[in-house]
């Protein structure tokens, strides 16, 4: 016979249910600009995963492309994450001044400054 359930069997047996309410509030309540930006978040994060596991496990010669290529995706990440929360309708309230055509523009510069470096560091 089965005991009663303990408090992490309950735990373990709700992530699912809690993870796919998550799911389906985020497809229904956010706005398809965010999700595009989301969308370029995750392609970011899993490049300079990719990137760092390529450094681990195959070489790390040369090792400031290494670097270049990741403070690239860890810049850009900023960048996007930056933007991201200035378009959000939600935080409105704080970007009082910022219209999302400014703040596009801003990502936009700070892109091309970040991978300017980026280039120069490759050498």
């Amino acid at each position: 016979m089965a005991g009663p359930k303990t408090s992490s069997q309950t735990t373990l047996s709700s992530i699912p249910h809690t993870v796919s309410a998550l799911w389906k509030s985020y497809l229904q309540q956010t706005p398809d600009r965010l999700k595009f930006i989301d969308a370029f978040l995750a392609f970011i994060v899993l490049s300079g995963v990719i990137q760092f596991v390529y450094c681990v496990l195959v070489t790390n010669f040369p090792f400031n492309a290494f670097l270049a290529g990741f403070a690239s995706s860890v810049g850009q990440f900023v960048l996007t994450a930056s933007l991201r929360a200035q378009v959000n309708p939600e935080n409105r309230s704080e970007f009082k001044e910022v219209s999302p055509e400014r703040a596009f523009a801003d990502f936009a510069l700070g892109s091309i400054v970040l991978h300017f470096f980026v280039y120069n560091f490759l050498g």
